[in-house]
Formats: structure tokens, sequence, C-alpha cells
């Protein structure tokens, strides 16, 4: 069976030949090319080549593009720092937005002239092309809330969304019309799905109703204009208490990559028990975890996870976030064997 047909029957709930597996190896997939991070995340004929050898090597059942979470920020201004042994991230001392009269200066960007963005709107149409139909290719998008904050600082953005929050939700409201743009040219290239990142969709960032307020209502315009494109639209999430009841109202995903248990259950069997007929649910390996785990404490945590999800269809091996960028790609391999193994049906 091929990736796209088993990943298919198990975004129905259907039981395919096994489980799908990936465990979301993206800047990991650099070390294939012999390639520094600044170059990996800028090149976008490397970063291609990168996926589509890491997904042949490991036959990988999706390609996630997660390429860092700066891409949108950098579009609309913000310095980045571009590490060599690291994912790019924001300026710290050179935020974009520096008071709150910054957040009413934010207005929509043209998407032409968006390098990043359309660096991977390239990005998606070379593995569309080159593996898509074989293997289903889904688009990373960071969320609103997540791009604002990258030009505010977190922490300071929580004060403004208490001191001035409509200051706040301009901004939100201008990434967001940049956002709708963005996956539909994405989504023209052919992608079957894309992904948003809400970060802050769970109990260890803020609360549900602050939630819904500030991005909920957003990302709610951009899972709608996903779905209007003929695209799925599924939702990353690796905060603690993650929301899964508010994003799945909000966005109606198809389904939720997670870490975490969600604020509503006690146990991933009452994840699996509330949420496995409702959404496909994908994870949850702990990236840090593995860093240390022995390759039996690997195979153990793969053999619960898919004893808990399994039955039915609806549930896909993975890392409940990246996996880590500089670690031996054996302990992927490991976890792709474990699938092949005990996931079949």
């Amino acid at each position: 069976m091929k990736p796209i047909e088993r990943v298919s029957l198990t975004l129905q709930h259907q039981e395919a030949d096994r489980i799908p597996v990936y465990p979301l190896l993206c800047g990991a997939s650099r070390q294939l090319v012999q390639a520094s991070y600044p170059v990996w995340s800028t090149d976008m004929d490397v970063c291609a080549e990168a996926y589509e050898k890491v997904t042949d090597a490991f036959e990988l059942d999706i390609i996630c593009t997660l390429i860092d979470l700066s891409v949108e920020a950098a579009d609309f201004g913000q310095s980045i720092i571009y590490p060599e042994q690291e994912a790019a991230h924001p300026d710290i001392s050179n935020y974009l937005i520096k008071d709150r009269d910054g957040y009413l200066s934010l207005e929509p960007i043209q998407l032409k002239q968006a390098k990043r963005m359309m660096g991977h709107v390239k990005l998606c149409d070379r593995l569309v092309r080159n593996k898509g139909k074989d293997v289903p290719v889904v688009a990373f998008v960071f969320g609103p809330l997540g791009i604002l904050s990258m030009m505010r600082g977190q922490g300071q953005m929580f004060m403004d969304l208490l001191d001035d929050p409509e200051a706040v939700k301009h901004g939100v409201s201008a990434i967001t019309e940049t956002l709708l743009e963005y996956v539909d040219a994405l989504a023209a290239t052919g992608v079957q799905a894309i992904m948003l990142d809400t970060l802050f969709a769970s109990q260890s960032i803020m609360s549900k109703a602050m939630w819904r307020e500030f991005e909920g209502v957003y990302v709610q315009r951009i899972a709608e204009r996903i779905r209007a494109n003929g695209c799925l639209t599924m939702v990353h999430n690796c905060g603690n208490g993650v929301y899964f009841d508010a994003q799945i109202e909000t966005m109606q995903p198809a389904a939720i990559s997670f870490l975490h248990i969600p604020d509503d259950c006690q146990s991933y069997a009452e994840v699996k028990e509330k949420y496995g007929s409702k959404v496909t649910l994908i994870g949850h390996i702990p990236p840090p975890w593995l860093l240390d785990a022995t390759e039996e404490e690997i195979v153990a945590e793969c053999q619960e996870e898919i004893a808990t999800f399994k039955a039915g269809g609806g549930f896909i091996l993975a890392t409940g976030c990246e996996y880590p960028a500089n670690l031996s790609l054996d302990k992927a391999r490991i976890i792709v064997d474990a699938a092949k193994r005990f996931g079949t049906y």
C-alpha cells in the first residue's frame, strides 16, 4: 500500500495495512545533504532535496514542511538570526514591534514580495511534483498569534493582551489577511493538507476563553479558506493541556498533532475514547526524551502508543513535535520499524 493510500484510509478512520508513521524529520533531514541550518532553511532546492531523501531513506508516510517558526515573521520585517546548527529565530534585541503603537502600524503584506513564504510555496510545489503522487505533502503554517509573538516577544505580548487588547487584535487581523492569501498559494501547489500551529491554545500559555478571542476567531477563517481550496485542515499543538475541544470547534481539523494530554482528559486512553472518532490523532513521542532514550525504551513507548490508539484507524505514530534536529537519525529508524512491526492490522 502506498503512503498516500495508507494515510487516506487512516484519516477516514479506517484500518489500512498498518498505521502510518512519520517522526517529523524536518531540520534533521539536512544531515542527509550535509547542509548547514541556514542553507537548509533558506535554499529551498537544498531543503526539498533533504525532504525527498529522508522520505525515501526512512519510508515516511507523510512529508510535513516545517522549516522554522520564523518564516512568516521574517517577511513582515522581523530581524532573524540564523544559527549554524539550530533553527532560525527572532533577534530578541531587535523586535519589530517595539511598543503597543507598533501593532497599529502592522498591515497585510504583498505575498509576492514575501521571500521566505514564497520560498515555502516553492518547496511545496517541488515536493508535490516529485513525491505527491505517492506521499501526502502537508504544508506547515504558524498561527497568527504565534507570528505576532515572534515580532513582539511573548512576555511583552501577554502584557499587551491585557493592557491594549484592541491593538493586539489589529496585529492579529493584519497577519490573518496575509495568511489567507498564503494558504491560497500553498493549496495551489497541490498539497493535500495545511497544518496550522496553534501554539497558544493550551493551558500552559493562556486560558481557553482568551485563546478563542485572540486567535480562535482568526484561525477559523484560515481553516475555512483551506477547506475552500480543497485541502484538509490539520492542527499542531505541543502545549501542555491542549484545547482539543476549542480547536475542533473553530477549525474542524481532520487531524491534530499533539504531545500532551488535552485539558479535558486524564489519560491517553481517554483521549482515544473521547476524540478518536472525531479527529485523526498524530503523536505523541516526546522529542526531548529521545535524546537519552535507549532502543528498548523507544520500542516500548511506540508499542504502548500503538496499543492505545491503533484500533479502528485514526492514528498516525509520530513525534509530538519536531524530531531533535541534531540527533542521530538512528532513533527515527527505530520508530519507523516499530510502526511496521507492531502497527499492522
